[in-house]
C-alpha cells in the first residue's frame, strides 16, 4: 500500500504560510505555519499530524492484536503527545506518550498491559520514529 501527503509553503520561516493536503481528501490546503507550530495558533502542525496518526496506527494495531486473542474491545480512546525540543541548531521530535482508555469485556489487567504492549511496539508509525514511546492504558470495567 502506498498513500501520500502533500505541503505548499510561500514565504520566510516566520512570516510564511503553508497548507497541508492528504490523498484522501481528510485535509484539503489547511493551513499550517510558524505561529500554528510554535505559538499556538490556529492551524495544524507536522507534530500535531503525527500525533493523530500514532494514535490512529497504535489503535488500529491493538484492535488487530485484541481479535488475535478473542476479544473485541467495545470502546478505545487514544491520545498521542507529541514532544518537539530543541536539538543543537535545530529540532527533534524526542518523545511520544500515548494515553489509552479502552473497554474490553473479558480481558484482565495482565491480558491487556501485555497486548497493549505489543501494540505500541508493533504498530508501523511507532516503528518509523525513532523518539521514546511511553504508554499509560486504562482498562476501564
Amino acid at each position: 500500500m502506498k498513500t501520500q501527503g502533500s505541503a505548499v509553503w510561500s514565504g520566510g520561516i516566520k512570516d510564511g504560510k503553508g497548507a497541508i493536503s492528504t490523498k484522501s481528501g481528510a485535509l484539503t490546503n489547511y493551513p499550517y505555519g510558524f505561529a500554528s507550530r510554535f505559538e499556538g495558533k490556529p492551524g495544524t502542525n507536522p507534530e500535531e499530524l503525527i500525533g493523530a496518526a500514532h494514535a490512529g496506527c497504535f489503535t488500529m494495531a491493538l484492535s488487530l492484536i485484541l481479535g488475535e486473542a478473542k476479544l473485541t474491545a467495545e470502546k478505545m480512546e487514544t491520545t498521542a503527545e507529541v514532544s518537539l525540543d530543541k536539538d543543537g541548531d535545530g529540532f527533534s521530535i524526542t518523545a511520544v506518550h500515548l494515553t489509552l482508555k479502552a473497554k474490553i469485556p473479558g480481558a484482565t489487567q495482565e491480558q491487556f498491559e501485555k497486548l497493549t504492549g505489543m501494540a505500541k511496539a508493533g504498530c508501523p508509525v511507532s516503528k518509523l520514529l525513532k523518539a521514546n514511546i511511553t504508554l499509560d492504558a486504562k482498562l476501564e470495567g
